[in-house]
């Protein structure tokens, strides 16, 4: 089912990295009757108010990009308020669309919904089959509820509702937060501040030893859209680069990006989280999407976003 130009769509967590690279995708492909909502106008997590914007907008389509997220200490914290919020918006959104009749939803999840221990490169199949990585549970948890209640609604009633699972994101509109971003975000405020103070070295988690995949938020986006006209199933659709590199490279690149030319140390006393995280992509590939943007050019363009967006270092 492909979407009109003209067709209702709504993009939840339309201000966030996602939602907003889906936007800009969107208004590229000529999509003009786009819904958005700031949270200040719908709190997601209240089941009445979604229901109420559904019964009102009654839009056709959904992206489903709303999340709380955040990197491994927000993660190992505050494991109930990130359950709870992400549980909350998934099943509001999801079941309003539903009950109001919308042709198709697009859920985004994340890879860590696979277990720890996953095969590496990890095939979608692979949900459920061992234990969760500790530190980031509750959000997985959250995340696989959403896309099980998807598969139930296709189901027991015959709805299109897919789901998407990215590997780790990166690109214009991040969160810089020093304690509560992710991996990548985190590295260019740390670098760029170090830089900027002339500090000479820089402090970072763990032994720099874990395997990452950084995936371009713009070419994520273009999936999204690109898997709302082309494709149905039950079964989720990993989005990354199929390529992963070492913590302990990926400050290499970063540093070089920003010109930081002081030395960094490595804390092991702090958790590296899941050892190995490369999806398996081909399930993308063979449906004819294939990423586009090489890591260092895009943390090139993502350092210019935060250099030039002093608001996103404070958020």
């Amino acid at each position: 089912m492909t979407m009109d130009k003209d067709a209702k769509i709504y993009v939840a967590g339309h201000r966030g990295m996602v939602g907003s690279s889906i936007v800009r995708e969107l208004e590229r492909r000529g999509y003009r009757n786009l819904v958005t909502r700031t949270h200040a106008k719908l709190d997601l997590t209240r089941q009445a108010d979604v229901e109420s914007f559904f019964e009102t907008e009654r839009p056709e389509y959904v992206f489903l990009a709303a999340a709380k997220v955040g990197g491994i200490m927000g993660n190992a914290t505050a494991k109930a308020d990130f359950m709870w919020v992400n549980e909350m918006i998934a099943m509001n959104v999801i079941h309003s669309a539903w009950q109001n009749g919308a042709k198709k939803l697009e859920f985004l999840g994340s890879s860590c919904i696979y277990p720890r221990m996953a095969p590496q490169p990890m095939p979608e199949s692979c949900l459920l089959t061992s234990a969760l990585e500790e530190t980031n549970e509750a959000y997985a948890l959250a995340k696989i509820s959403g896309l099980k209640y998807c598969e139930y609604l296709n189901e027991q009633y015959g709805t299109d509702f897919i789901s998407v699972m990215p590997t780790n994101l990166y690109g214009p509109n991040d969160h810089y937060h020093p304690e509560h971003s992710h991996v990548l975000p985190a590295l260019i405020r740390r670098f760029h501040e170090a830089k900027m103070s002339g500090a000479e070295f820089v402090t970072c988690w763990g032994d720099g030893s874990p395997m990452r995949e950084f995936l371009y938020v713009d070419d994520l986006a273009e999936l999204c859209v690109f898997l709302m006209n082309e494709y149905s199933g039950n079964e989720t659709v990993n989005a990354g680069t199929g390529k992963e590199i070492s913590i302990r490279e990926l400050t290499e690149i970063v540093a070089r990006v920003v010109g930081y030319e002081g030395t960094v140390k490595w804390d092991s006393t702090k958790p590296n989280g899941t050892p190995r995280k490369l999806l398996d992509v081909s399930k993308a590939m063979a449906l004819g999407w294939t990423y586009s943007t090489e890591l260092e050019e895009g943390i090139r363009l993502t350092y210019e976003d935060f250099k030039h967006n002093p608001m996103r270092a404070e958020r």
